[in-house]
């Protein structure tokens, strides 16, 4: 059966998402054509403020390389737009004299830049800012002249101003209004913009109205409605783009501002889709990126004939690519009548944060200086999240939300699937997430080649580490020597270092010595601060439970639906009727939605409120449970087999082992999450060759294994050496996790940090030292003292009588 004939105009971003989309739907359904104006294949447009400052280079931002196109059956013709739409034969004809049919057309033909009507506009050296000819052209005038002005100061002319001045060029910006970027910035946001632009050297003439360009031969000059002139030897027009629909009109078909299309992105010709900057959907023409990539979606889905996308407009988001400046805004982030609006404002450090809400939503951000928790907010907005419950804390950022596994890396593991990572290329968490898991993928660089994200701009290069981090969780380590957080330039190391030297007991004399830029610190550096602290000097240094994350505080998990679960320990999994009567009870009385058997043989109640968590540990406490801590940075299992007092294979008694290392070990605080398995055979039923510490039952006593880790990546334990007692594998124990506190970075797993620092280091510091063994154990008992404490007996008052007060103060 012959293929039907699927013509794209335009070899943009818009268009060529499309054909990818479809090629992942119906590869084999059309013979597919695509004519460009440009002589170059796909190339990341976004990407051109980087090459032009030297950043980047054209290579580095090309998506699809002409070896792409030949692999896919896919017929290009660069340099070679076409001039004519013949609708009624179905034929388009190119400027170069080529005729193909089609039977289904997309219309990509995106923008051109605006050019401000004035005298000397044609002038040599007058241009706009729109492709790889207009970036050449610049950084040809660079190499030549030294003056240059761009006239517009909204995103494309900042990014346009900053690549010239690292070109050399003296640049001085020139905008109509009294604000930088208006159309995403607030006056504040503005403000601090332009005065950290200027402090890199640029040069700004605010409500100054350009008219004309002077000049003989080349412009010279550019002059102003009051007279006034400043040199110029390149002039940049950066003013606004206009959709490029010249094609479409004279075809015969309808326009507006844009190609006028429906929600299946449908011109008013049957035949003809449309897509991107030339078009205009619902009264609305965009010219960023992400919402042309979900106009690809709905495109794709219809040319593949399965007929159920729609495309409903878009909220839009914006950056600024302009290396050391975090900017943000989305939304309606002036505000208005019926608007709240929450601010926080740190001129000194640079801060800006502004929310806009609405009928309990979300309704505009702007975000200038710290914008990690960018993407989120922009989630919240396209969602309509009720923001109510979250609005205590919501200006603070998704950290203080709750723990979704990494600290400082909450913002990424608890986004949504459909969330967008990467703007440049439109690559959802989604689709980062199954590549890591389907293709083995464990860096940065293995997520850039397989997914693209983070591989044009970098600004999300951030929240791709995370991913990495709450996808792999001890199988992901970041980069060496990076610092501990954005309020320092110290590392983690030089940071344990420094409180060890000079003997710092609160995270107040840590900030003050360490000359910390933020003077109260942030949620990425307080829970390292506060768990290193108490790592170092146990019996001086005060928990601040306040740099805890809340289920630590709450010593409850938090469920996606707002509501708790709470894991009573169950030593060793082995219980009683009494106890489960006990359970049973507290889960009658608490109404507890379900009762589930956990995979650390625990039974965990889930579906409850903050409120009642008190009240049921209170309960739980009182029938003589404590904390199984799966929420904490803590011991969180001991598994264990029934060992040879039921199995027949069985050589030690490996049910009373776990007992009493779970009962020795609870309630410690880890750099991370830590647990253990023993076996009471070689046959390891209970899988302790895959835990951060486990114990296997040998004829002769008992063999010890660290750093596992039964993740994405499985990675099994080093042998440790083999003891003969069972008061021996609670030393060796005791000394491992010791060792591992007092000298593995926060959030960092037993696995990596073994790899890092070695198993011939572990094994010299706990097997080969016997007097420094000894003294590691006795320092983990002395912690565990203040570890194993009841918070009931010291329960916080007032204001924070509604949350335990540590995991310090844990139930015992």
């Amino acid at each position: 059966m012959q293929k039907e004939k699927l013509v794209l105009i335009g070899n943009g971003m818009a268009g060529m998402r499309t054909i990818e989309e479809l090629l992942r739907l119906e590869p084999a359904l059309y013979d597919i054509t695509v004519f460009g104006a440009e002589p170059h294949p796909n190339y990341n447009r976004i990407l051109l403020s980087p090459v032009l400052s030297g950043e980047k280079t054209i290579d580095e931002i090309m998506l699809n390389t002409r070896a792409w196109y030949d692999e896919h059956g896919i017929t290009l013709h660069t340099g070679d737009p076409v001039t004519d739409i013949d609708r009624k034969r179905r034929i388009v004809k190119s400027r170069s004299g080529r005729e193909l049919p089609y039977d289904r057309l997309l219309l990509a033909t995106g923008s051109y830049p605006f050019m401000v009507p004035v005298p000397g506009v044609d002038l040599p050296g007058v241009m706009g800012y729109r492709d790889i000819a207009d970036v050449d052209a610049m950084i040809a005038a660079a190499r030549a002249h030294q003056q240059a002005v761009v006239i517009g100061g909204g995103l494309l002319g900042l990014e346009a101003a900053y690549g010239l001045q690292q070109q050399g060029m003296d640049v001085t910006v020139v905008h109509l209004l009294d604000t930088l970027m208006e159309r995403q910035l607030d006056k504040p946001a503005a403000a601090l913009l332009q005065a950290s632009l200027e402090s890199r050297g640029l040069r700004f003439l605010m409500q100054a109205q350009t008219a004309a360009i002077e000049g003989t031969d080349r412009v010279e000059r550019v002059r102003f409605k009051d007279g006034s002139a400043v040199p110029a030897d390149l002039v940049v027009m950066a003013v606004g783009i206009r959709p490029n629909i010249a094609l479409a009109q004279a075809a015969g078909l309808y326009c507006e501002r844009g190609i006028v299309v429906d929600d299946t992105m449908l011109t008013y010709d049957p035949r003809i889709y449309a897509i991107g900057e030339c078009v205009q959907h619902r009264g609305q023409c965009y010219g960023l990126v992400a919402p042309l990539f979900e106009q690809a979606k709905v495109c794709a889905n219809h040319l593949a004939r399965l007929g159920y996308g729609r495309y409903q407009g878009s909220v839009t988001s914006t950056k600024l690519k302009v290396t050391g400046i975090d900017l943000f805004s989305a939304g309606n982030y002036q505000g208005g009548e019926g608007c709240e609006e929450i601010l926080f404002q740190d001129p000194g450090a640079g801060v800006y944060k502004k929310l806009v809400i609405r009928d309990n939503k979300l309704d505009g951000a702007v975000l200038y200086g710290d914008t990690i928790d960018g993407a989120w907010f922009f989630q919240l907005m396209r969602q309509g999240t009720d923001i109510s419950g979250l609005r205590e804390n919501l200006l603070f950022g998704q950290a203080h939300l709750g723990d979704a596994g990494h600290g400082g890396q909450t913002q990424a593991a608890a986004m949504s699937d459909d969330m967008q990572v990467c703007d440049c290329n439109g690559v959802c968490k989604g689709e980062i997430v199954r590549a890591i898991t389907s293709k083995g993928l464990f860096t940065l660089d293995d997520v850039k080649l397989h997914t693209k994200a983070a591989a044009s701009c970098g600004s999300c290069t951030g929240l791709v580490e995370q991913l990495l981090a709450s996808t792999l969780g001890s199988d992901y380590s970041a980069p060496e020597a990076k610092p501990l957080c954005k309020c320092t330039d110290y590392t983690h190391d030089q940071v344990r270092a420094a409180i060890r030297e000079q003997h710092l007991t609160s995270i107040g004399a840590v900030l003050q010595a360490l000359d910390w830029r933020e003077p109260d610190g942030c949620h990425v550096c307080r829970p390292a601060l506060n768990y290193y602290l108490l790592s170092a000097w146990p019996n001086e240094t005060r928990d601040d439970g306040q740099s805890r994350f809340i289920n630590e505080r709450a010593h409850a998990n938090i469920q996606k639906d707002g509501t708790y679960s709470v894991i009573p320990r169950i030593f060793g999994g082995e219980t009683s009727p009494q106890q489960l009567r006990a359970i049973a009870d507290a889960a009658d009385k608490y109404q507890v939605r379900t009762v589930k058997i956990t995979g650390g043989q625990r039974i965990d109640l889930l579906g409850l409120t903050k409120e009642q968590l008190p009240h049921i540990w209170k309960d739980l406490t009182d029938a003589g449970f404590v904390s199984g801590h799966a929420y904490g940075k803590a011991l969180r299992t001991v598994k264990t087999c029934v060992g040879s007092e039921w199995c027949r294979f069985g050589v030690q008694n490996s049910t009373k082992m776990g007992i009493e290392l779970e009962e020795l070990t609870w309630g410690s605080w880890t750099p991370h999450k830590f647990k253990m398995a023993v076996s009471g055979c070689p046959r390891n039923c209970a899988e302790a060759t895959i835990k951060d510490f486990g114990v296997v039952a040998i004829e002769s006593g008992w063999e010890l294994h660290v750093g596992g880790n039964g993740g994405v990546k499985v990675r099994a334990t080093d042998v440790l050496c083999r003891v003969e007692t069972p008061e021996q594998v609670k030393e060796y124990c005791g000394a491992f996790m010791q060792v591992y506190r007092e000298e593995a970075r926060y959030l960092e797993r037993t696995a990596p940090w073994v790899e890092r620092v070695g198993i011939a280091y572990v094994k010299k510091r706990v097997v080969e030292d016997e007097v420094g063994r000894k003294a590691l154990y006795k320092r983990f008992l002395e912690s565990q003292k203040l570890a194993q404490v009841d918070p009931w007996k010291e329960r916080a008052t007032g204001a924070e009588a509604h949350e335990f007060t540590s995991l310090r103060q844990v139930n015992a």
